[in-house]
């Protein structure tokens, strides 16, 4: 048989690239549809490894990838959101729910693909309504994935008739660890298990591969589908790594259980096959949905085993800014508001101390250039956005019982710090995208630039924690004291503006470099102003 390789080629190149953007638009379309809250849903749902596993499955059915959903739990574990424990189940369930697609490919609709692609393009284009754009872009991908799958089969049934490749799958049946390698590294190649899992359907329907042969790329896809969570951890913190490396042992220990059951398993699937009558794109969905689930039966019992594992491969001490209060407790709204307001007072308190962290870490980004400084205010300034909500909507809460007068001045006083200090987070926010521009367009500053910078930052990290601890003890004398270091920010700012323009007009300094010096210290300024109405607040002003 005369083989055109140049179309073999294109077909099967064409077709990945068009099934793969399927995927891509119809987990988009999913995901937008369903209101974007899947971090709402991870962070509900995860209180026990139970509702983890079902959290799991529901989002990674939505976005259609088991490593996006590995990806954002990495996120959540790194933001402190989840704890390891919850974040295992979250993975297991990530494994089971990504076994969907192949049966939705299961589902023979290859001839009706284009009609499909064409409903989905009328609601993208002809309708301005956002629900019937995200509607129609997942319609659009779940019939771009299936005319990929139609182009990729025909790419590739010829290939039964060439030697070399019978030659493979025989090897790939007679020493099962080859289809492991291969299915690990083409599901890393193109970052898609389904990927790798369909076209594996569409060789089967081909007869290009045997069963015997085909199950072990199965177990190689679940292995490669763990190295883009691993990507992410790069730089994530101790918990974030554990939760990437829990995905691969949990899925290394899958193929290696997978292997050693082969003969039997294959011998099931053959089973299920004659039984229920399967398709052969059928056939490997049944045989991908049930490895995934008897892998998540099996080492269920063995999460904490698994947590254990983990830490001792990677040990240390996790730092880790912790986004949900601690000490906001709605029993006490109902039985003491003297007590609730002193929670949300404590609350608050943390979170100042975080404001001064992220303050800290902005300058040490600003003199290091350190990525590392840069995620780690990013995280505390998330960490600020998601408080300052909890902790309003705590005291808003509280403010519709009774009150003493007493009571109802401390409220203001929480009410109004809690606004100023979330607002030093998107002060230090702007600081840090303006030392990304500088560090991005190569803009250079004076060493006295830098100096003024760093002696600016120095007095406005201090004037923070003195407002924190003056909102701590209710101490007027700290207030006083972060009054008087406002006034001094407000003259280092107003000295250093005019130096700076005399360098400028000396021509030692850059006009970019001007606009990123006087942008941060104005900023500075105003974090500065932020403190002292915490400390106004304490004094009653």
């Amino acid at each position: 048989m005369n083989i055109d390789v140049q179309t073999l080629i294109f077909e099967f190149v064409g077709g990945l690239g068009i099934f793969l953007l399927g995927i891509k638009y119809m987990g988009e379309g999913l995901q937008r549809s369903a209101g974007d809250r899947l971090r709402d849903i991870l962070d509900k749902t995860t209180s026990n490894p139970f509702l983890g596993v079902l959290a799991g499955i529901v989002v990674t059915i939505l976005i259609q990838s088991s490593s996006g959903t590995t990806v954002l739990t990495v996120g959540l574990v790194n933001a402190g959101f989840m704890t390891l424990r919850q974040a295992i189940g979250v993975i297991m369930g990530a494994n089971v729910g990504t076994t969907v697609t192949a049966f939705i490919i299961g589902i023979d609709l290859g001839e009706y693909a284009l009609p499909i692609i064409a409903v989905g393009c009328l609601m993208l284009f002809f309708f301005k309504n956002q629900t019937i754009n995200n509607i129609g872009q997942a319609i659009f991908g779940f019939g771009a994935l299936f005319f990929g799958l139609e182009l990729m089969s025909s790419g590739m049934s010829p290939l039964r008739e060439v030697q070399a490749f019978q030659d493979l799958t025989l090897n790939m049946s007679e020493h099962s660890i080859l289809g492991v390698v291969i299915g690990t590294l083409f599901t890393f190649i193109v970052q898609s298990s389904s990927a790798t899992i369909g076209i594996l359907q569409g060789l089967f329907s081909e007869g290009a591969i045997e069963l015997k042969a085909s199950m072990p790329v199965l177990f190689g896809d679940n292995i490669g589908t763990t190295i883009t969570a691993v990507l992410a951890s790069i730089g994530a913190t101790v918990a974030a790594k554990r939760a990437a490396y829990i995905h691969v042992i949990f899925n290394l220990a899958g193929a290696t259980i997978g292997l050693l059951l082969l003969g039997f398993f294959t011998q099931y699937v053959t089973y299920l096959q004659s039984v229920l009558g399967l398709n052969p794109e059928m056939t490997i969905a049944f045989a991908h949905g049930s490895f995934n689930l008897a892998n998540l039966i099996i080492q269920f019992p063995f999460i904490g085993t698994l947590a254990w594992v983990v830490t001792k491969i990677i040990p240390g001490d996790d730092t880790v800014i912790e986004y949900k209060p601690k000490h906001l407790d709605p029993i006490f709204i109902q039985q003491s508001s003297t007590l609730a307001l002193d929670q949300a007072k404590t609350e608050i308190i943390r979170m100042g101390e975080y404001a001064s962290k992220g303050l800290e870490e902005t300058n040490l980004y600003l003199t290091t250039q350190s990525q590392k400084h840069s995620e780690m205010a990013m995280q505390v300034e998330g960490a600020l956005n998601n408080l300052d909500r909890k902790i309003t909507d705590y005291l808003v809460e509280l403010s519709g019982g009774s009150m003493t007068e007493m009571e109802g001045a401390k409220h203001t006083v929480l009410m109004d710090s809690v606004r100023d200090v979330e607002r030093i987070g998107d002060h230090f926010e702007n600081i840090i995208e303006l030392i990304d521009y500088k560090i991005s367009n190569k803009v250079n500053m004076t060493e006295q630039a830098q100096e003024d910078l760093n002696n600016m930052f120095d007095l406005t990290i201090l004037t923070v924690r003195q407002a924190v601890q003056a909102l701590d003890n209710m101490d007027r004398e700290e207030a006083l004291a972060v009054v008087q270091k406002e006034d001094q920010i407000d003259r280092l700012e107003r000295n250093y503006r005019k130096k700076h323009i005399i360098r400028m007009n000396e021509g030692l300094c850059s006009g970019s470099a001007g606009i990123v010096f006087v942008d941060i210290i104005s900023n500075l300024e105003r974090i500065g102003d932020h403190a002292s109405n915490i400390a106004e607040a304490v004094l009653g002003e």
